[in-house]
């Protein structure tokens, strides 16, 4: 079996990878466009990869190809109906980074919700070895005990979100996107509820027809103004221009961003430029990536290789 990993750069340089070799011909790119990819998956009976687009304008050379491995949850860029005709089988891995991306979800409220970036200046900046009084109140913020966490996509992460928000002491509440998830340990509203009454909303929805520009001028304006908003879904959820609006004229209160809707960020990006730490606190799509989460990861995709082989 030769095994093709198309951008190996995109799950880290960080990680041993070497129980891959006892599997088959291990070959390796970096990163691979498209017409690169139509070269490199030509005698490729396994190909790993993350964001590279797989259908026929990038696999359609790939005669021995049996098995396509997505080292995310995520599968929009497999053309599904393409590997089916070919019958090429295809394998995605789901929960290996819940408690990550769940922590991280309050690394991003935190950040904002705390000022931490003023705070951080004002002692880096000298203006803390100045002052005559031991605390400062210039920035001040709110306990989390008792203001009401609104959760958007209630799935596996959404429920670790809502269990330790509710350690916190917050009133949790959630919105099923798809309908589907639903459970009697928190309050299920409307979308229009969970906007007006949320002092936290955080998403943790899955892109599709439903959610894309869910959150829009017009769903902004129904927030408290006191409101953080937090994604860690998919960028495309949020119509970017609307809330770098909502955040320059006070709408809401700030937002949290692990994804964007172009990534790397484009340079078109409303959100290129801005500066105001305490309103917007951005991370380049980190929020599933420690260590032990990419290594779980890794070892599942060799698992599902090994059994596909044997």
């Amino acid at each position: 079996m030769k095994i093709v990993f198309l951008d190996r750069k995109s799950i880290g340089s960080d990680l041993d990878l070497s129980e891959f070799d006892a599997l088959g011909e291990v070959v390796m790119y970096d990163f691979s466009t498209p017409a690169e990819a139509l070269e490199r998956t030509r005698d490729a009976d396994i190909i790993v990869l993350n964001k590279t687009p797989i259908n026929k304008d990038t696999i359609g050379q790939a005669e021995r190809l049996k098995l396509v491995c997505v080292t995310a949850t995520g599968t929009n860029n497999l053309d599904k109906d393409y590997l089916a005709q070919r019958g090429i089988e295809w394998r995605n891995v789901a929960g290996y980074s819940t408690k990550t991306v769940a922590q991280h979800t309050f690394a991003l409220l935190f950040y904002v919700w705390e000022h931490l970036r003023y705070y951080d200046d004002y002692v880096k900046e000298g203006r803390y070895a100045d002052d005559r009084l031991f605390t400062h109140y210039d920035n001040t913020f709110c306990e989390l005990a008792g203001k009401t966490w609104g959760i958007i996509g209630l799935g596996t992460i959404g429920r670790e979100v809502a269990g330790i928000a509710s350690a916190f002491g917050c009133k949790v509440q959630y919105y099923s996107t798809s309908g589907r998830n639903h459970t009697e340990d928190y309050k299920e509203v409307s979308f229009d509820e969970l906007l007006a009454s949320s002092d936290i909303v955080s998403i943790h929805a899955q892109l599709n027809a439903q959610t894309e520009g869910l959150i829009n001028a017009a769903a902004l304006s129904r927030m408290k103004k006191t409101a953080v908003l937090i994604n860690v879904g998919r960028g495309p959820i949020i119509v970017e221009k609307d809330l770098m609006e909502a955040l320059k004229e006070g709408v809401i209160a700030a937002a949290g961003l692990d994804v964007l809707c172009e990534e790397p960020m484009s340079k078109a990006s409303p959100f290129l430029g801005y500066q105001d730490s305490d309103r917007l606190f951005i991370t380049p799509h980190i929020a599933w990536a420690s260590i032990e989460a990419r290594t779980r990861l890794m070892h599942i995709i060799a698992d599902q290789i090994r059994e596909f082989i044997c």
